[in-house]
């Protein structure tokens, strides 16, 4: 179960071999030895094609007034339901709105280079044909989302912005983890699930078509690397030793605090609030006075809370147990949660969007879903 590495491996399909050791590679063995299980969701790579270099799928060109509108809904920030709206004329807000969304998609545009490096790498050390497929599909996935991403934020502000400590630390470990679990636990589920849920929530409320056109290409690719981590948790997590699964759960917690506490932090945001005359401190002590547990659980409600759809994907993959749901519950009903369908925020755009692009395509053939790609192979 588990190895000297570290490794925790009760599946053949996710078996990793050292990624210095090629020739396990070449084992004449290993390449008839192919699980099934990833089938579907290669053969489904050519329903959600696109190319965001090419007009026909999007069309970066389109204008915006970054100085007058909003991009997203105001009601969406979080400084603006603090004491720092009353500091703030009509223009300022707007732009402290936007560049929140500035630096909301460049974490996500960090986020989606760190899944491409993250994907690369297990082709480097998934010994299964199958997953070593599905791995380097979702590679090239990730460098056109890198590509998307990079378009949006040059039409819009020309260059991102630096990652965030406590986004790029955690993308630092799942790269260069040699743990398997913890590359498909931090990436395919955490980083993932963050990001269906931030995806969700720029296509509802944002203002500018050009954005939700991205984010609802995006998902159409998204979702699907959302069932390779579903995959994983299906085959793996109940054929988990106590100790493992403490584990893995513990460690899946201590990541979630991070993420919450520190992801949108103004001391992480600082530059920000220098161009609208506010001290990041005194933003922070506002921010603490309005955030208050009841307040994260208020907002909690909405489907497309970026935590909530963290949370739901743990809870669903089996990872959360009793053992630390009372640490999640001060937040959300879990029972609420747990009773929800299996079916996550934002698989309905991705679904619209796949039609879009098989249409595009020219792709007439049977359409298989979302929910047909499960892990009862």
């Amino acid at each position: 179960m588990t190895s000297k590495d570290g490794n925790i491996t009760v599946d053949t399909a996710y078996e990793a071999v050292d990624p210095k050791d090629f020739p396990a590679m070449m084992d004449v063995e290993r390449y008839g030895n192919r699980s099934t299980a990833f089938d579907k969701i290669i053969s489904a790579t050519h329903d959600h094609f696109w190319d965001p270099l090419d007009t026909k799928y999007i069309d970066f060109s389109l204008p915006f007034d970054m100085e007058n509108e909003y991009l997203i809904e105001p009601s969406q920030n979080m400084e603006l339901k603090t004491a720092v709206a009353d500091k703030l004329d009509e223009k300022q807000k707007i732009q402290l709105v936007n560049m929140n969304v500035h630096w909301s998609l460049s974490s996500i545009l960090h986020g989606e280079q760190g899944a491409l490096a993250l994907s690369a790498s297990l082709c480097h050390i998934l010994k299964d044909p199958g997953a070593q497929e599905y791995a380097a599909n979702q590679t090239r996935e990730e460098a056109r989302h890198v590509t998307g991403f990079t378009n949006y934020i040059k039409a819009r502000w020309g260059k991102p912005v630096q990652v965030g400590p406590a986004l790029g630390d955690l993308l630092t470990e799942l790269v260069l983890s040699p743990l398997v679990w913890k590359k498909l636990v931090g990436m395919q589920m955490l980083v993932e699930g963050l990001a269906m849920g931030a995806f969700a929530t720029f296509y509802k409320f944002s203002r500018d078509p050009l954005m939700v056109k991205v984010m609802q290409l995006t998902m159409t690719d998204e979702a699907f690397h959302h069932k390779f981590g579903k995959i994983w948790a299906d085959r793996t997590i109940p054929k988990l030793s106590e100790s493992e699964h403490n584990q893995i759960e513990d460690w899946a917690w201590e990541v979630f605090q991070v993420l919450l506490y520190n992801l949108g932090s103004p001391e992480q945001k600082k530059w920000m609030y220098e161009r609208i005359g506010l001290d990041w401190q005194w933003v922070q002590s506002a921010f603490m006075e309005a955030m208050t547990d009841s307040n994260i659980r208020e907002d909690m409600q909405e489907s497309t809370n970026i935590f909530r759809v963290l949370i739901k994907t743990l809870l669903k993959a089996g990872i959360i147990t009793e053992r630390t749901s009372g640490n999640y519950a001060a937040f959300i009903d879990m029972k609420e949660l747990y009773g929800e369908g299996d079916r996550m925020v934002g698989d309905d755009i991705a679904e619209e969007g796949i039609k879009f692009l098989r249409k595009l395509n020219g792709n007439n053939g049977a359409y298989m879903s979302l929910d047909s790609m499960t892990a009862a192979e």
